[in-house]
């Protein structure tokens, strides 16, 4: 009998291996070490601290043809639980970029004799030296009515809506590089007054995208003043002048960055 247990304690640990053997490559992956489809691990199982900031020099080896110790030595050990004996290794890289941090996901597959033949990133364009779609500017303008009061440079609660909807869908659409915002004024007041007023108000636009998510050090804020008005009104009655300058008080946006 004791005999028995001690055998069924010596083949747990066995049977435990052997499990994992078989778990952690979830592509299908050929005896070349090719698959038509790689596929990802979610990046939030990630089991090591939350990724790593790769030495460029280093990645730039991993190339077709190297052994796994040579990855460990070069980027270290893969960064989700792959198991055992598995046929692909998987990464979480963060970049710096213009824009901020950018991170990626980077897959290693091996051939039936575990040396290195395939390279996935995802995104695709997060590759070293891949180039980037650029993608056509954006252009938005915050017009009198959800942007600021008269003579304020307050964002209202209309205008901090629309940077927020404007910032959601600049993040699902692109990479933004650039965000060049540009404050005008109506031509009431003096010159003074009216340049430093538009640049409170991109200043306080700026500040809305920021709070949104956009990396602050690719947000430019200008004040034109009154330079550069969309219409012309001559009327005589104050009101009336205010009202028909409104198209003048705004706030333009170009977002430019890559897809």
């Amino acid at each position: 009998m004791k005999t028995v247990t001690s055998r069924l304690r010596w083949l747990a640990p066995l049977a435990t291996a052997l499990l994992l053997a078989g778990c952690g490559t979830l592509s299908d992956v050929n005896r070349e070490g090719k698959t038509d489809q790689p596929v990802f691990p979610d990046p939030e199982k990630v089991s090591l601290a939350t990724g790593t900031f790769p030495n460029l020099d280093s990645l730039a080896q991993v190339q077709e043809g190297v052994t796994r110790d040579q990855i460990y030595d070069l980027i270290g050990r893969p960064h989700f639980a792959e198991g055992f004996q598995v046929r692909e290794w998987d990464y979480l890289f963060h970049f710096r970029t213009p824009a901020g941090i950018r991170t990626c996901q980077f897959k290693v597959l091996f051939d039936g004799d575990k040396i290195a033949r395939s390279f996935f990133w995802a995104p695709a364009d997060c590759r070293p030296g891949a180039k980037a779609a650029v993608a056509a500017p954006q252009k938005y303008t915050l017009g009198s009515d959800v942007s600021f009061g008269f003579g304020s440079a307050t964002l209202t609660a209309a205008g901090q809506a629309r940077v927020a909807e404007i910032a959601a869908e600049l993040g699902r659409t692109q990479t933004i590089e650039q965000l060049e915002i540009a404050g005008h004024t109506d031509r009431i007041g003096s010159d003074a007054a009216n340049d430093a007023l538009s640049q409170r108000r991109a200043e306080a636009v700026r500040q809305a995208f920021i709070a949104n998510g956009i990396p602050a050090n690719g947000v430019r804020a200008v004040g034109y003043g009154k330079h550069q008005p969309l219409v012309q009104c001559d009327q005589a009655n104050r009101a009336e002048l205010i009202a028909c300058l409104a198209p003048n008080r705004r706030v333009d946006i170009q977002a430019s960055g890559t897809r």
